[in-house]
C-alpha cells in the first residue's frame, strides 16, 4: 500500500492500493482506500500524524503495510512544506520504504482532468489545464498542463510564483482553471470547477503516471521557488538601535 502526504496547501493524507511498481510490483490498477483533509492554515503539526492514523484505520491496516511513501513537494509555505516532508521522510526512514517526491500542482491538474463533467479541449486535442495556488504576499503558484484523452497529465510550463494579473490572461485561456487562487481572486483567475486543494489520492496516482514515463521522483526537496518570509538581516543591529558602528557609539 501507498501513503500519500501533501502540506502544500491544506493538510492531505491517504492511501491507496496497486499503481503496479509503485506498489511492490502488483501490477494493480490504483485504488485509493481512505483520504483524510483538514483545510486549516498554520496547524499541519497539529494534525499530519492524526490524519495517517485515520487512513490507516479506514483502510484496516497498520503502518507495516506501507510499501511506499509520495510526498508532495510543493510549491507552498516554508513551514507547512517542512512539516510534511521531514514526516514522509521519517516513517519512510523507519518502515524501511521508497519515498518519491512529486510537484504538488501536478496533483491539482490530475484532479481537474478527472473531475466530473471536466471541461473538453478542442477536437482532438489535448485539454489545456491551468492550476494557480495561494502563495501569499498577494501572488500565486501557477503551472499549465496538457491532459490526454485517457487522463495522463503533462506539465508544459512552470512550477513560478507570479503576481495574479501577471498570469492572468495565460491562465484564463486555459480548459480548466483550478486551485485554491481562484478563490482569493476570482476576478483575475475564474475557477471552472472548485478544486481548492491537493487530493492526497491523485497525487499517488500522479506519481503513478510518472513513474510509468520513467521520470525521476527520487528528490524530496521542497519546491519554494522564493527564500522564505523569515530572512537574517542584511545588517547587523545592537539592542540599543546604534547599528554595526565601532564600539556601539
Amino acid at each position: 500500500m501507498l501513503l500519500g502526504i501533501d502540506t502544500s496547501g491544506a493538510v492531505s493524507v491517504a492511501l491507496a492500493r496497486g499503481a503496479g511498481e509503485g506498489d511492490g510490483g502488483t501490477g494493480q490498477e490504483l485504488q485509493v482506500l481512505a483520504v483524510r483533509s483538514d483545510e486549516r492554515s498554520r496547524h499541519h503539526d497539529e494534525v499530519l500524524l492524526g490524519l495517517v492514523d485515520e487512513v490507516l484505520l479506514e483502510a484496516g491496516a497498520g503502518r507495516g503495510d506501507v510499501t511506499g511513501i509520495v510526498a508532495g513537494r510543493g510549491p507552498g509555505p516554508f513551514t507547512g512544506l517542512r512539516v510534511g516532508l521531514v514526516v514522509a521522510r521519517t516513517i519512510a526512514a523507519a518502515l524501511g520504504v521508497p519515498l518519491r517526491g512529486v510537484c504538488s500542482l501536478d496533483a491539482l491538474a490530475l484532479q481537474a482532468a478527472t473531475a466530473p463533467g471536466a471541461p473538453a479541449g478542442s477536437a482532438g486535442e489535448p485539454r489545456r489545464i491551468a492550476v494557480a495556488l495561494d502563495a501569499r504576499r498577494r501572488e500565486v503558484y501557477w503551472a499549465l498542463y496538457e491532459a490526454a484523452a485517457d487522463g495522463t497529465i503533462t506539465r508544459q510550463d512552470g512550477p513560478a510564483v507570479d503576481a495574479p494579473a501577471t498570469v492572468s490572461a495565460r491562465l484564463r485561456a486555459a480548459d480548466a482553471l483550478v486551485g485554491s487562487g481562484t478563490d482569493l481572486y476570482p476576478e483575475l483567475l475564474p475557477a471552472t470547477t472548485r478544486i481548492p486543494h491537493v487530493d492526497a489520492g491523485a497525487l499517488i496516482a500522479v506519481a503513478a503516471q510518472l513513474e510509468a514515463r520513467g521520470e525521476d521522483l527520487t528528490s524530496t526537496e521542497p519546491m519554494y521557488l522564493r527564500a522564505p518570509d523569515a530572512a537574517k538581516p542584511s545588517v547587523r543591529k545592537s539592542a540599543l538601535g546604534l547599528g554595526d558602528r565601532p564600539g556601539g557609539r
